[in-house]
This record gives C-alpha cells, sequence and structure tokens, in this order.
C-alpha cells in the first residue's frame, strides 16, 4: 500500500513537472511573436456586456452605447497613435485604404434592412473574430424577398483584437437576446421570425433556439438557417486558458494570443487572443449539455427545422461535430445538412492528404435519418462539373437522388474552407474578381504574393484560404426557396 501511494505521488511529480515544463516553453516561445501593437493592449470600456443588459434592453440602447465605443475606438486608436504605427496596409491607419471608415459604410457596425410591409424578420449573427460585414450577402437575399433584417454586432467584435480578451460567450447570448427581441417585435406576431447564424453565431443562434424553448420571454424562431456552426472545436481549445497561469506577468504577456499578425482585413481580426478559443469551448460545452438535456426530456422534436450549410473539410469547426452533437439527435422536422465537397477532379488528388470520404460514406449509407442530406461533389474525377446528390429524411441508403447543377468548380480550388461559405464571388474585397477602375476597394481574396519561403509574417496558408463561395448562388436559391414555403 505504502509503495503504492508512493508509486502515485511519484507519479503525479512527475506528470507535474512535465505539464510545467511544457508551459515554460510555450511561454518562451511566445516570447518570438511580433510585438503587440496598441490595439492589442487598449481596453474599450464602454462594450456592451451582459451585466449591462438590464440597462441596454432595446436596440436603441444597443446602438447608443455601439456608437460611443467607436467614439472610443477613435480617439483611442485613430487619433492616438503615432507615425510609426501608421502602416499602409492597416486598418487602423486613417488613410489607409483597408481603413473600414474609408469603404461606403463601414460593416463592423450593427445594420438593419427595412423593406416596407416586411413579410417576417431575420436575425443574423456573425463569426468569431468576424463583424456584421460577412452577413451582408445574405442579408441582401432576405431583403429582396421583403424580410426585415437586423445583422447584430457582437460584443468585442469589428473594433480591436483586444476586444475578445474580455468578451464571454454570454455577453454574446445577451446580446442575441436583445436582438431577437427586436426582431420579433418589429413583424406581425403572425409573420415568420427567422434566425441565421455563421460559425460562432451559428453556435449562439442554435444554443438561443433551446433557450427559447425553456424561457417563454424568448420568441422562438420558426427557421434557423446555419453556415459553419461551431459545434465542435478542435482538441488544442481544451487547453486555452493554460496560459493564465503565466500570462500576467508582462514578460509573458503575448503567451496570451494565439497569433499576433498585421490587421489588413477591414472587417475581420487576423490576430487571435486564447481568451476567444476559450469563449467558444465554453459555449460549444454548454450546448452540448443542453442538447442532451432536450434529448432526455423528448423535447428535442420542438427544435424548429435547421438548414446547415458546411465545408465537408474545415479547419476552424470540427464538421463532424455537426453530425454527432446536434443532427443526429434531432427529431424528423424538415431539417437538413448541405455539405460541399473537396474537389475530386482526378489531378487535384495528387495534393490531398486523404480523400475526405469517412464522413460522407457514414451519411449516405445510414439508414431513416432523422434529417436530409445533400452533397455538392463532381460528377465524375475527370469533371469540374458539380452535381448534387441527396437523401431524403428517414430514407434507406440506395435511395439517393442525383440532380445536374450546371455548377463547376473553379480553376485552381480544390476545396471551400470555413471563411468562404457567406461570400458571394461578387464580393469586391473577398471575390476572385479583382480591383478595378469602378471602386476603391483593395481585393484580398486575390492577394498572393510570391517570393522565398519563411520571409512574410503573414502564414502562407491564410493567403490560400479560399475567401469567396463558388456555390452562393445554389445557396441563395435554397434560401429563397425556404423563406417561400
Amino acid at each position: 500500500m505504502l509503495k503504492m501511494k508512493i508509486f502515485i505521488l511519484r507519479s503525479l511529480f512527475i506528470g507535474g513537472v512535465i505539464l510545467a515544463s511544457i508551459l515554460l516553453v510555450r511561454a518562451f516561445d511566445s516570447r518570438n511573436l511580433p510585438d503587440l501593437q496598441p490595439w492589442h493592449s487598449i481596453v474599450l470600456n464602454s462594450e456592451f456586456t451582459e451585466s449591462k443588459s438590464d440597462q441596454i434592453d432595446s436596440l436603441s440602447d444597443y446602438l447608443e452605447l455601439e456608437e460611443r465605443v467607436f467614439q472610443e475606438l477613435d480617439k483611442s486608436i485613430y487619433k492616438n497613435i503615432g507615425p510609426e504605427k501608421q502602416f499602409l496596409l492597416s486598418r487602423y491607419t486613417s488613410k489607409s485604404p483597408v481603413n473600414p471608415e474609408r469603404f461606403p459604410a463601414n460593416w463592423n457596425r450593427t445594420f438593419e434592412l427595412s423593406p416596407p410591409n416586411p413579410r417576417g424578420g431575420v436575425l443574423m449573427i456573425h463569426g468569431l473574430t468576424d463583424s456584421p460585414y460577412s452577413m451582408r450577402h445574405l442579408a441582401r437575399i432576405f431583403e429582396e424577398q421583403g424580410y426585415y433584417v437586423l445583422a447584430l454586432r457582437m460584443p468585442g467584435h469589428g473594433t480591436i483584437p483586444n476586444g475578445l480578451l474580455h468578451a464571454t460567450w454570454k455577453d454574446w447570448m445577451a446580446a442575441t437576446y436583445l436582438g431577437a427581441r427586436h426582431v420579433r417585435g418589429k413583424v406581425q406576431e403572425a409573420l415568420p421570425f427567422y434566425i441565421v447564424g455563421y460559425s460562432n453565431g451559428g453556435a449562439l443562434a442554435i444554443k438561443y433556439m433551446m433557450d427559447s424553448l425553456e424561457n417563454e420571454k424568448l420568441p422562438t424562431p420558426d427557421r434557423a438557417i446555419l453556415l459553419s456552426p461551431m459545434l465542435g472545436v478542435t482538441f488544442f481549445a481544451r487547453f486555452s486558458t493554460w496560459h493564465k497561469t503565466l500570462s500576467w506577468l508582462p514578460y509573458f504577456e503575448k503567451f496570451k494570443w494565439l497569433d499576433v499578425l498585421p490587421e489588413y482585413d477591414p472587417f475581420k481580426y487576423n490576430s487571435f487572443p486564447k481568451a476567444a478559443g476559450e469563449q467558444s469551448y465554453l459555449l460549444t460545452n454548454a450546448i452540448h449539455k443542453q442538447i442532451d438535456q432536450l434529448v432526455k426530456s423528448e423535447s428535442i422534436s420542438s427544435l424548429p427545422p435547421m438548414t446547415t450549410f458546411q465545408s465537408l473539410v474545415d479547419a476552424t469547426v470540427l464538421t463532424s461535430s455537426i453530425v454527432d452533437f446536434l443532427y443526429s439527435k434531432l427529431t424528423p422536422n424538415k431539417h437538413e445538412l448541405v455539405l460541399f465537397d473537396v474537389n475530386r477532379l482526378a489531378e487535384v488528388k495528387t495534393f490531398l492528404y486523404n480523400q475526405h470520404d469517412t464522413l460522407i460514406d457514414n451519411l449516405m449509407q445510414a439508414e431513416n435519418l432523422p434529417f436530409a442530406v445533400s452533397l455538392m461533389t463532381n460528377k465524375s474525377d475527370n469533371s469540374r462539373e458539380v452535381v448534387l446528390k441527396k437523401k431524403k429524411i428517414n430514407s434507406q441508403n440506395i435511395e439517393i437522388e442525383t440532380s445536374e447543377l450546371t455548377l463547376f468548380w473553379p480553376e485552381k480550388v480544390y476545396s471551400l474552407s470555413h471563411v468562404a461559405i457567406p461570400f458571394s464571388s461578387a464580393d469586391l474585397l473577398y471575390g476572385p474578381m479583382g480591383p478595378n477602375e469602378s471602386n476603391n476597394y483593395i481585393n484580398l481574396g486575390t492577394f498572393a504574393p510570391r517570393g522565398e519561403k519563411k520571409i512574410l509574417n503573414i502564414p502562407t496558408e491564410q493567403l490560400m484560404r479560399l475567401r469567396y463561395n463558388p456555390f452562393f448562388d445554389y445557396m441563395e436559391k435554397r434560401i429563397v426557396n425556404i423563406i417561400n414555403e
């Protein structure tokens, strides 16, 4: 018995030494990150939080507070930083072409679209590090169909990356509650209310729907449209809080950050604090527990119909988690999962690590799924043409319908990406067309510098990442069909 206790104590000691060593190595390694800039350290004190929700309980109050946040941003960043911090392609340089204020509208802010006599209302929630800009193309679809749209800026977003050091998932949920109540109040009770969420916003939308089933003060959406919902994060996100053991020391201040990168994107942060990963992990955990509770209480059947658009390969969220943690636990209610496959052209396969077949095979071979599956994939290994393979709810594995789409994979594109899904190819900032004389946009979708390796301070995979969805028109048609069902 004594030997066993000694063995356990020794093992715990050795394990502690190993963990401490890993922490110290990673902490010292973080000191090699680029220097932190004012936008990594300045705090905007006016930002909305859950604790302010008792005083900020209407959209007008929220927008007034948001205005104060941007005034604070202007005073503490744009009018305060010296010439040595003024970079040509920095969103925080006043005369830069990527300064958000130089665009026709600063899409980092909450925006509304209000057609006359709206036939329904939509709340749109953007993703982590994003801004309402990512909702623009989707918002246009609903506006053209006669819907009132509210694209809400989530706390900590659209300003400076430091905002994500302090924002919590409960702050985002409080903002979502406010937005949902506002949208429901903007349209007649008999008219439909939809919720649209992208990435982390998709997770917030799912959490909101479940909360609305348990809280009669929250209006329940009639339908949800989700894009790359964050229902599962990588294994390493579980350790996103470990930096707190040392990052409070000024010497290890950079240990708070996973990435410190130039902020050349006007509507999305490039730098990423570990605290943001922690909040996403906490949010997904809360969702998993709540789904299990709904399953046990047999209330899962009350969830509104959901349509999810998701890339088969996704470096930000785990695609399989959408099935494992949500869709597989649903009951039939017009739910559908739309997957964008990788490009299976034979010449492209040479460069892929694997064929990413497991999830597709499992879905297509499974019987009596409580949701429909639609797969956009190559017509053949020798064709860039894309077809749709659809499996209906509760169908058998042999009941798969194939239909022509007259769509094609663009040349030199091997897959979609997490950041591409909500953006049309017509997007002037991220689309494939590039800048022209009719607009003053700098195009980040075609930004691909060439030179020697290991020279750039931006990861090459970030520059290669597809920023637009070549199949957005198909997604638009599907959304319009849903609206008009």
